[in-house]
């Protein structure tokens, strides 16, 4: 999680009082953050240059508490001094909840952003605020800056989703552009420099700036790159490496500029409004009670715009705990848990299928695309689909248990016949119907591998499950227990498979692995394969 350093000092001015460190230490437990480190600013110059501890750092350093703070990851308003106090004072009643309003001022007189196509090639989206009447001391900047570097580290990624700019608006003159050009077109100063560089020859200026050349990889490569230019065709930025010299901002600054550049729109607008509303100091939650009647009690909760985290009612819920304090909550016991019935079903049927001479296995419930289907014969329409996998081996979530049991046999061939296993174990499949769009089922899996295919031990297997269950054999059509019929599924081999029907629905299937199927794995030996969906019998 992000650590934020703030001054104890002004920390304290800002709270309006001062706290002995473990009363501080009690606070931040309270209200979910928490006090990670006490240092001084010499101290983390000598870490920044290495320096034993008897060498000492300039004279000019003093020696001023620093209070390194964790905060949650998703908590972008609490990345500068100004949010941690402000978030503080509110939690502790202290400061009223705060309100946002924007300015009323005519279309005709707001400043323009003008964006070119082009930008769709590298960066598509900018969105812009100004802030009029502020006031810069030495520390505040500084706050100012570290809120800039840890958004930057945070939720932009590294300037990869979002590159902040911000600038000094009476350095500049309206309306703007945000345009892509070929680097050798783009001329400008650079920050804290003092001489004019085309884009291509900043790329190699910077490659050996510590700050600045772990972001090059962003754009450098590409045929255009993004600047942001005034109505005189000054340049303000080129995102995401450098803003320029010319409107960069001070401690006269007044009135300031922000532009965001990304290629994520949300994240754009998250990052915008952390920035205007930590530099206007507000934050926290609204709420309006409406009570229809004893028995009815509806809270509507105004999320501002400092509050990305606020997702789902139960974040609202958590706020409401932290606020009213976890510590006071009055202590309950618990009523004594047992095990779900699913569970104690699996484990019932896991003892059974034991005693049948049966080992388990246990396998991954992710898997490849190719080994969940194809290598089965199979469709996959119906398949949970991971995004942005890090290894093809776990691409989706199975279907199927099959797989596994096919892979657990691959990695053993070696071992003595026959080889009997299974597995009991969940699979998923999308389903429209649930509000996360797809649905678990359990399920049992049982696999025999030998000189023959061992398709009547299998077959023993379900009339044994099946008696255990309670569930007589029945004639085709009779709903009071369960009958097998024919079936033509592409993983088993035509004729030497059925269908276990139960109460109407195929509630499993087993047969003869299909040669083909038994090639996919790598496989030598012929195999029987049952799979049964257990939820049925709850």
């Amino acid at each position: 999680m992000p650590t934020v350093s703030v001054g104890r000092d002004r920390l304290f001015n800002a709270l309006g009082k001062t706290y002995t460190q473990e009363e501080f230490e009690d606070l931040c437990f309270r209200f979910g953050i928490e006090l990670d480190d006490v240092t001084t600013e010499k101290e983390i110059i000598r870490k920044e240059l290495h320096l034993e501890e008897s060498k000492t750092v300039a004279a000019g350093d003093d020696e001023e508490i620093i209070y390194k703070i964790e905060v949650p990851a998703n908590r972008y308003d609490l990345l500068c001094l100004e949010g941690i106090a402000q978030a503080l004072r509110v939690f502790l009643g202290e400061e009223e909840r705060p309100t946002y309003n924007l300015a009323e001022i005519s279309k005709k007189s707001m400043l323009k952003m003008h964006v070119k196509p082009e930008t769709s090639l590298i960066r598509p989206f900018v969105v812009c605020a100004v802030l009029r009447g502020m006031t810069f001391d030495e520390a505040s900047y500084k706050s100012f800056i570290d809120l800039q570097d840890k958004l930057h580290q945070n939720i932009c990624r590294r300037r990869t989703l979002v590159a902040i700019g911000t600038h000094d608006l009476d350095r500049l003159q309206g309306p703007f552009s945000y345009e892509a050009l070929p680097p050798a077109d783009i001329n400008f100063v650079p920050l804290k420099q003092d001489k004019n560089f085309r884009a291509d020859e900043l790329m190699e200026f910077y490659r050996s700036d510590l700050k600045l050349k772990k972001f090059l990889h962003i754009i450098e490569n590409s045929p255009v790159f993004p600047v942001i230019y005034d109505s005189n065709r000054t340049v303000l930025s080129l995102p995401p490496i450098i803003n320029g010299a010319h409107s960069a901002i001070t401690l006269k600054t007044k009135n300031v500029f922000i532009e965001c550049t990304a290629t994520d729109l949300t994240k754009a607008k998250i990052v915008l409004n952390t920035m205007v509303t930590c530099l206007l100091n507000r934050m926290q939650l609204r709420s309006e009670q409406s009570i229809v009647n004893a028995e009815q009690c509806n809270i509507n909760v105004t999320v501002p715009p400092t509050r990305s985290d606020v997702l789902h009612p139960c974040d609202v819920m958590e706020d409401v705990a932290i606020a009213y304090g976890y510590n006071n909550i009055p202590k309950k016991k618990l009523t004594s848990i047992k095990p779900l019935a699913l569970n104690e079903l699996s484990d019932l049927i896991r003892l059974e299928v034991a005693m049948n001479g049966f080992v388990e296995t246990l396998n991954w419930i992710l898997l490849s695309s190719n080994e969940n289907s194809h290598m089965l014969n199979r469709d996959d329409d119906k398949t949970v689909v991971i995004s942005n996998p890090r290894t093809s081996d776990f691409e989706v979530v199975r279907t199927s248990l099959m797989p596994g049991t096919l892979k657990t046999v691959a990695y053993n061939k070696d071992h003595p016949k026959p080889i009997k296993i299974f597995e009991v174990g969940d699979i998923a499949c999308l389903d429209g119907k649930r509000d996360v769009g797809a649905s678990n089922r359990r399920m049992l899996a049982a696999l025999h591998c030998g000189a023959n295919s061992g398709f009547e031990l299998i077959h023993s297997l379900v009339d044994r499950v099946m008696e255990v269950m309670g569930t007589p054999f029945v004639p085709a059509g009779d709903d009071t227990g369960y009958y097998i019929k024919r079936s033509d599924a592409p993983e088993f081999l035509q004729g030497r498979q059925a269908s276990i029907i139960y109460k109407g629905k195929c509630i499993g299937i087993f047969g003869i692995v299909h040669p083909e199927v038994l090639s996919n794995f790598g496989i030598p030996d012929p195999c029987s394969h049952l799979e049964l969906d257990i939820e049925f019998f709850m």
